[in-house]
C-alpha cells in the first residue's frame, strides 16, 4: 500500500470573514465552526478560540487534539467509520495541514484530563505548545451523560478538524513524502540481507470512556490483528479516551504515529518494516492472555526478528505490555519496549507495577510523578479549577495567582510511550 502525504505548512492561525488557507496563515471563519458543532443538540453553546506558540495561555482541561487533513486522490475519507464511510484508508494521497490543529476541552471525566501551556516550562514537555491551535469549548445541555459527552465532544473535533482540512484540498503541498508498505511476499524479497521489524502498537480499551477506536469500531471489541502503517495516517484509528494526559495517545499521535515515521525513515536502510500490530489492553486477564497470545502468533506469522512495542496508559495496562514482550521474546524474536515511568516524586520506587527479565531493552518517556511548576498564564481556556482533580494535581495545586504545582503527568503529551515529544523537532 503507498501513501502520498502532502504537507502544507501553516506558521499563523487568524480568524476571518472567509476559511481559507493564505501565504501559511490558516483563515478561520469562527461562526462557522460554531454552527457545525451546535448542529449537535446535546451542546447548548460552543465558543472558538485561537492559542499559538509562545502565547501567554494555558488550555484545560484537554479533551483530544486533531490534526487536520484530507484526502484528495484514493478510496475512502478521513476518519473512516467515525465521519467518513467505512473504507480502507491509507493509500493515494493525502493533504496535511502542517502545524495546525483542533483543541477539544471539556469537563467529562475531570480528574483524568490534562494541560497545554502555549508558553514558559510547561511548554517545554508538550509538543502540542508548538502548534497554531483552534481550540473548542462546548458546554453540554443539562443532564447529558459522560459517555454521551465524550462522544459528542469527540466529534465536533472530527468534525472542525474535517472542516479545516478541506481548505488543503485544491492547495499544492509545500513537501510531499510517499510511505509504501508491500506485501508479505514482495517484503522478503527487497530486502533479504536486513532485519525484519514490525511494531506492536497497544491500543487503551479499558472502558468506562478508556477506549480506542479501529474504523469506527471500539478496539476492546476486536482481536489483534494486523494493519498498514499507512492507514494511521488517514485516520483509522482515533482516540476516544480520557486517561491521564500524559499517557494518552490523542488523535493526532496516532496521525503522526513517531514511532511509523522512525521506521519508514530505516526501512531499506538498516532494517525491512514489516508493518503494525494493533492490540488492546483489555481488563480481565483473559483478555490480556488472548490479546498477548495474538501478538506473538502474528509476530511469529510475519517472520520478524524484532518488534518494537508501545503502550497507552500505565498501570494495569502494563500488565499487557510486559506479557506482550515475554510471550513475543519466547518466540526468538527481540523486543524493544517504550513505556513512561511512575516512579515516586524522588524516583525511587518501582517504575512499572509489571516486570520481567526479558524486558532488557527499553525506551522510557520519563518519570511522569515528577513535580514542575507552571506559572500563571494570562488567559485560560477551559476550565482553571479542574487543576486540583486531574490526575498530577492535588488539593492545592491551584494557587491564588494561577500558577500549579503539579506532577509532570497533567501535561497532555508530557511523557507520551510512542516517544511522540521528538516529532515536535521535525
Amino acid at each position: 500500500m503507498k501513501l502520498e502525504l502532502g504537507s502544507i505548512f501553516i506558521k499563523d492561525i487568524q480568524f476571518a470573514a472567509e476559511s481559507k488557507i493564505e501565504n501559511e496563515t490558516l483563515y478561520v471563519n469562527k461562526e462557522e465552526v460554531r454552527q457545525i458543532i451546535l448542529e449537535d443538540q446535546n451542546f447548548k453553546s460552543a465558543d472558538v478560540e485561537l492559542a499559538k506558540p509562545g502565547e501567554s495561555i494555558r488550555i484545560m482541561p484537554v479533551k483530544d487534539v486533531i490534526e487536520p487533513r484530507v484526502k484528495v486522490q484514493g478510496p475512502g475519507g478521513i476518519f473512516p467509520g467515525m465521519v467518513n464511510k467505512v473504507e480502507t484508508v491509507g493509500s493515494g494521497k493525502t493533504n496535511v495541514l502542517k502545524g495546525a490543529a483542533v483543541v477539544t476541552t471539556g469537563k467529562i471525566v475531570g480528574f483524568q484530563e490534562g494541560i497545554i501551556d502555549m508558553t514558559g516550562p510547561g511548554a517545554e514537555y508538550t509538543p502540542f505548545s508548538q502548534l497554531n491551535n483552534l481550540v473548542l469549548v462546548c458546554e453540554p445541555i443539562d443532564g447529558l451523560k459522560q459517555h454521551e459527552h465524550e462522544k459528542a465532544l469527540r466529534f465536533a473535533g472530527y468534525k472542525a478538524a474535517i472542516y479545516l482540512g478541506e481548505l488543503a484540498r485544491n492547495l499544492t503541498p509545500d513537501v510531499v513524502e510517499t510511505f509504501e508498505t508491500p506485501s508479505i511476499i514482495e517484503g522478503f524479497k527487497m530486502y533479504p540481507e536486513l532485519p525484519r521489524v514490525a511494531y506492536v502498537l497497544m491500543l487503551q480499551s479499558q472502558g468506562l470512556m478508556h477506549d480506542t477506536y479501529v474504523y469506527g469500531v471500539d478496539a476492546k471489541q476486536s482481536l489483534t490483528t494486523m494493519i498498514y502503517p499507512t492507514e494511521l495516517m488517514d485516520g483509522a484509528i482515533v482516540s476516544g479516551n480520557c486517561v491521564s494526559a500524559c499517557d494518552k495517545n490523542t488523535t493526532y499521535h496516532h496521525l503522526n504515529n513517531p514511532v511509523i515515521h522512525d521506521l519508514f525513515a530505516e526501512h531499506g536502510k538498516t532494517l525491512n518494516f514489516v508493518g503494525v500490530i494493533i492490540t488492546n489492553e483489555n481488563v480481565y486477564l483473559a483478555d490480556k492472555e488472548r490479546s498477548s497470545n495474538w501478538s506473538a502468533k502474528l509476530a511469529e506469522f510475519l517472520g520478524v526478528d524484532g518488534v518494537i512495542i508501545s503502550q497507552e496508559g500505565f498501570g494495569n495496562p502494563d500488565t499487557d505490555l510486559i506479557m506482550n514482550c515475554k510471550k513475543i521474546e519466547a518466540k526468538g524474536i527481540k523486543t524493544v519496549i517504550i513505556t513512561d515511568e511512575y516512579a515516586g516524586r524522588d524516583g525511587s520506587s518501582q517504575s512499572l507495577a509489571d516486570a520481567d527479565a526479558s524486558a532488557d531493552a527499553v525506551v522510557t518517556g520519563g518519570n511522569a510523578n515528577e513535580v514542575i511548576e507552571l506559572p500563571p498564564m494570562d488567559k485560560i481556556i477551559g476550565y482553571a479549577d479542574v487543576a486540583d482533580i486531574i490526575a498530577g494535581g492535588f488539593d492545592g495545586s491551584l494557587h491564588a495567582d494561577g500558577s500549579i504545582t503539579a506532577e509532570l503527568q497533567v501535561i497532555t503529551g508530557a511523557t507520551n510511550e510512542m516517544g511522540f515529544n521528538k516529532l515536535s523537532a521535525r
